[in-house]
């Protein structure tokens, strides 16, 4: 299971401007008496702001959702700041007319004149100042924040695409989280709370008994005992497999601990070792901006200036680490074929055999055992190099989440799909008596239209037959659960001779 403790201070949608359809009353609040400049030596004279200051310049620049790679074009290109797509028109005046606004690149090559070096161009002080506002660079001492720079290739541009890139593919923009764990459930809510139900045989929900818990239950803060090996560590995900825990630092840096048996974690260290160890190999030098764990086996997302490129270490069976074969990996290696692929991955998840990875175009491939049809591609085949979902080429998916042979995939207008092991109840719609329960292909789940709302984030267990479940989380903060229930883990109070159901239910928790 995975958890990202770190979240963004910023959660709204990049938004975006076109000078020559809106007013500058709209890019431009509470500025009055425009200039007008000539640039290229163009014949019609435009309205240009920007020019005036270079405080109102960075302003703008840092204020208005611009990505690092925008921020990268305004340097080598004529500004054109692309079309606001979903501004409330009412906003608009429409009784102001515009004239084209360009600008030189050299504009914002020049030296800002402003802190914290007057030598930066406007575009990296732009980047700086969205970099200083994510949580995790709030405690960071400058020595840290100039290694992390150099580590992410030297300019804050990069550094601030490196921090996006980590919270979009670990939801760290969300300021709530659920975890779907083997036979229990952990939900974390929006102000920090922490609330834990199912299966507590270890104590695992940390209210202090071995008592299962059938509704979420918040844990006491004087519970839960702080990791002395990882206090120097700041930690933005965990990621828990079947043998193996993996955590990623604010740096990128992973660090793996238990079972080390054959150096299957990239340390050669006993199975008795408990000390996170620093992973080695070719990650070292690469920051990485995601991990997920299965059975046996990590993944990790790793940033560079030119995308994303992923690695996988661990054991080899069914072909889930992707390079074309079974054979395990002591130390991580790049998995080539997203490039073969033209597939640029953004974002990952680990099942227990099978994993799936989310392309920036919206395309999804899978990988790794087949049981049940958790792949989607028609078959229970095992894959060994990623092969894209052809049953869902007419949707550009947003999320992906997979469990224990069961995928599901979130696309851009909402709708959601799942295929793979239907036995447990937690694909998401009711078993058609009499045909196969587990599903080959991706199906649109109906059933979650009850929420009223879009759903943003799925969660599926990775371990525990029989104990399957799920959890659907909404903008807004509501959680809706299905699957089984026999130890109580969805949360939610059933009949006597209920032990789950197929239809998600809501849990009475506030995540918001």
């Amino acid at each position: 299971m995975d958890a990202s403790t770190a979240t963004a201070t910023e959660t709204s949608s990049p938004v975006r401007f076109d000078l020559r359809e809106h007013p500058l009353s709209i890019v431009f609040p509470g500025l009055h008496e425009p200039v007008q400049r000539r640039c290229f030596n163009h014949s019609n004279s435009g309205i240009c702001l920007l020019f005036m200051n270079s405080s109102v310049a960075l302003h703008v620049l840092s204020s208005y959702g611009l990505e690092p790679d925008d921020l990268a074009r305004l340097e080598a290109s004529v500004l054109h700041l692309t079309s606001l797509r979903n501004r409330p028109q009412q906003l608009l005046d429409p009784t102001l007319r515009w004239l084209p606004l360009q600008a030189t690149c050299s504009f914002f090559r020049q030296h800002g004149g402003l802190p914290p070096d007057e030598r930066l161009p406007l575009t990296e002080l732009a980047a700086f100042d969205m970099c200083r506002r994510r949580v995790a660079w709030a405690s960071m001492a400058a020595a840290e924040e100039e290694a992390l720079k150099q580590r992410c290739g030297g300019s804050y541009k990069l550094l601030l695409k490196y921090l996006l890139a980590g919270e979009r593919a670990c939801d760290r923009r969300e300021k709530f989280q659920v975890v779907a764990g083997p036979g229990f459930s952990i939900a974390v809510t929006s102000n920090g709370e922490v609330h834990t139900f199912g299966h507590n045989h270890s104590g695992q929900l940390g209210h202090g008994t071995l008592s299962n818990e059938e509704t979420p239950r918040l844990i006491s803060i004087k519970t839960p005992v702080l990791l002395e090996s990882l206090k120097d560590i700041f930690v933005v995900q965990a990621t828990i497999g079947h043998y193996l825990t993996a955590i990623l630092s604010r740096e990128g840096r992973v660090y793996t601990l238990s079972w080390g048996v054959d150096g299957r974690l990239g340390h050669n260290t006993d199975a008795t070792d408990r000390t996170p160890r620093l992973l080695s190999g070719v990650l070292e030098d690469k920051p990485v901006v995601q991990i997920a764990a299965g059975n046996c086996y990590l993944l990790a997302l790793a940033f560079q200036p030119n995308g994303m490129c992923v690695y996988s270490l661990g054991c080899g069976l069914g072909g889930k680490l992707s390079h074309g074969s079974t054979d395990d990996e002591h130390h991580p290696r790049l998995i080539a074929h997203f490039a073969i692929l033209n597939l640029q991955p953004i974002a990952l998840s680990a099942g227990s055999w099978h994993a799936i990875a989310l392309g920036k175009d919206g395309r999804v491939c899978t990988w790794g055992w087949g049981h049940n049809g958790c792949l989607g591609h028609g078959d229970e085949d095992y894959q060994t190099l990623p092969k894209v979902v052809k049953g869902l080429s007419h949707v550009k998916a947003v999320h992906v989440a997979a469990g224990l042979c069961t995928t599901f995939v979130i696309a851009e207008n909402g709708d959601i799909y799942s295929f793979g092991r239907g036995s447990d109840s937690n694909l998401g719609y009711p078993p058609q008596y009499g045909h196969r329960l587990d599903q080959l292909t991706p199906k649109l789940v109906t059933s979650l239209a009850c929420a009223g709302e879009k759903i943003i984030r799925l969660s599926a267990t990775k371990e525990h037959e029989a104990a399957g479940h799920t959890f659907a989380m909404t903008e807004s903060g509501k959680l809706y659960a299905f699957g089984m229930a026999i130890y109580g883990q969805l949360g939610i109070k059933l009949l006597q001779d209920q032990n789950g159901t197929s239809s998600p239910q809501r849990v009475d928790i506030d995540l918001s």
